[in-house]
Parts: structure tokens; C-alpha cells; sequence
């Protein structure tokens, strides 16, 4: 009877969660379909397309093939191809500030999860580190365009000092310039690192450290044994959304060099290229140099995944063809 009256009511005897959830993430796949997927599409497309405009004269869309990309890659009067110019002062500067970047975020992670040193008000430390991550990069960068400025305070106390002359100009030298924009990224970006580095050693299980600790390792060969192998995953994370940042570089170098890349162009970078095409209206250029960020950004990050994953995956590999070969 109590089955022929749940049949008739049409009372449901379970819940479907699978339907509820994918109605619940559909509103993201739809937004990201719409505002992001398809514009990617209609970059890779315009690349192929002759698009710009002289004055007040529109000048296309018209099919040009791989003309756009020809271009790109084609050497200017000066014998210079200019997207290679731009991707290496990009890698450079984003390098420059990587490399501290990752060395003091691991050095502070480590520093502040160690349960033998068992720092007190982690809370606090961890606000200040983070919050130079909360300025915006335009304004990190005025600040220090104020700072090092021919009439700064930094050019007063140095000239003070007797460390430089009056005439030196921290905006006319390569050197001077992209070392600022390579702290300012290390400034603004360091402390999101340690966070999440942070995270992910607190995920680690503490037995692990104590049982090296009783076997005599120290404090070295549990960082390079215990500790990199499983943070590795978490470390790859961090490198490669750094990397992809870096590779996009574009508000602080802008700012900075009052949008020419001085001096010389030395601290142009690809987005800072790419945004003049966009300026000039010229969305055939501007789509094949976006499509070429793209392709750089996914080769170096696919490269980067594989080297520095290889050899933790292999072990398990090497498991499966001895269970294949037990089978």
C-alpha cells in the first residue's frame, strides 16, 4: 500500500544532484562561452583579416591569408623583428623578479608554518606580507615614478650621500628602469606566493617531518626529500599563473615609461606592442600578435609543466609496467 501511495502522490523517491549541480555551474560556462571563448575565436579569426583605418577611412575586413603573421615576424628598417625584441624585455623583466619572488616566498613559507620555530601572530605577518598585493599597479608605479624622479627624494638622499651626481636620471637608463619595473612586480607579487605556498605546506602531513627528523635528515634534506617533492604540485601552480602574468605584463612598464618603453624601447613589452595595434584601430595585427601571446603562453607553460613534473611522475609509471608485466 505505501508503494502504491508514494506512485500515485508522484513524490520523487531521490534527489537528482547531478542535474542540480550542472544547473548550477551552467551560469559560469555561459559567461565564459559569451565574454571569453568566443572572443578568443574572433581573435584567431581577425588575425587572418586585413582591418585598420587611415584617418577617418576604414580599410577592410578584408582576407589576407598569413599576411598578418608575415609581418609580424618581418625585420624593420633597422634589421630588428620587433615581436622577438618585445617577448625578450618582457621575459627579462619578468624574470628579474621571478627569480626573488619565489626565493623569498619559499624561504617565508617555510619560515612560518616550521612547528619548531612556532612563530606567534602569523595572522599579522601574513596581512603585511599580502598587503602590497592589494595596490593597485598604476599606483605602485607612480609611486615610484615620484620617488626616483629627478627631484625624489631617493635622487636626494643619493646625491647627499655622494653616490651619484645631480645630473644622473634613473628614467634614461636601461638598467635603472627595468630593474624598478622587476621589484615593483617582486613587491606586488611575493606576498601572494608565500600564501599560497603557505597553504600548501600546512597540507602536508606534520608525521612526515617528524619521522625524517628521527631518521637523522636535517634541515636541508627534509626541504629538498620531503618537502619540495609534495609541494611540488602547488610550486608548478605558483610558476606557471606567475609566468602567465609576466607574459601579460603591461600597467607597470606603461606607467612607468610613459607608455614608449623608454628608454630606447628596452621596456616595451608584448601587451604594450599589441595595445598600439589596438590603439591604431589595426585589429588584423593586434588578433595575429594576441594569437602569438597565446602560443608562446601555452608552449612555455606546457614546457615548464612536463620538466618540472617528470620526475615524480615517473615512479609511478614505472609501477604500472610492473603491475602490467605481473598481470
Amino acid at each position: 500500500m505505501a508503494k502504491k501511495r508514494t506512485e500515485k502522490s508522484g513524490a520523487p523517491s531521490s534527489v537528482n544532484y547531478a542535474k542540480w549541480g550542472y544547473i548550477f555551474i551552467l551560469p559560469f560556462f555561459a559567461v565564459y562561452i559569451f565574454f571569453t571563448l568566443v572572443p578568443q575565436f574572433l581573435t584567431i579569426y581577425n588575425s587572418f583579416f586585413e582591418s585598420y583605418r587611415v584617418g577617418l577611412q576604414q580599410v577592410g575586413p578584408n582576407f589576407v591569408g598569413l599576411e598578418n603573421y608575415k609581418t609580424l615576424f618581418s625585420p624593420d628598417s633597422s634589421g630588428v623583428v620587433l615581436v622577438l625584441k618585445y617577448s625578450f624585455n618582457t621575459m627579462w623583466m619578468w624574470f628579474l623578479g621571478a627569480v626573488p619572488q619565489f626565493v623569498i616566498a619559499l624561504l617565508l613559507a617555510i619560515f612560518f608554518t616550521s612547528y619548531r620555530l612556532n612563530i606567534k601572530g602569523q595572522s599579522f605577518f601574513k596581512t603585511v606580507i599580502y598587503m602590497p598585493n592589494l595596490i593597485m599597479a598604476a599606483a605602485f608605479s607612480m609611486l615610484f615614478f615620484t620617488l626616483f624622479s629627478r627631484v625624489g627624494p631617493i635622487q636626494a638622499l643619493l646625491v647627499k650621500w655622494g653616490w651619484i651626481d645631480a645630473s644622473f636620471d634613473f628614467f634614461s637608463r636601461r638598467v635603472t628602469v627595468r630593474g624598478m619595473i622587476a621589484l615593483m612586480n617582486f613587491l606586488m607579487w611575493f606576498g601572494n606566493t608565500t600564501i599560497v605556498l603557505m597553504a600548501g605546506i600546512m597540507g602536508i602531513d606534520q608525521s612526515l617531518f617528524e619521522s625524517a627528523t628521527i631518521d637523522g635528515a636535517n634541515s636541508v634534506q627534509v626541504f629538498f626529500r620531503v618537502t619540495m617533492p609534495l609541494l611540488m604540485p602547488i610550486f608548478v601552480y605558483c610558476l606557471i599563473t606567475a609566468m602567465i602574468g609576466g607574459i601579460q605584463m603591461f600597467d607597470v612598464p606603461q606607467v612607468l615609461s610613459n607608455g614608449n618603453g623608454a628608454p630606447n624601447e628596452t621596456t616595451r613589452t608584448l601587451v604594450m606592442y599589441l595595445n598600439g595595434y589596438l590603439r591604431n584601430k589595426n585589429f588584423g595585427m593586434a588578433g595575429a600578435i594576441s594569437v602569438f601571446i597565446f602560443a608562446v603562453t601555452g608552449i612555455l607553460s606546457g614546457f615548464v609543466y612536463r620538466r618540472l613534473t617528470a620526475q615524480y611522475k615517473e615512479p609511478t609509471r614505472q609501477r604500472r609496467r610492473r603491475k602490467g608485466d605481473v598481470l
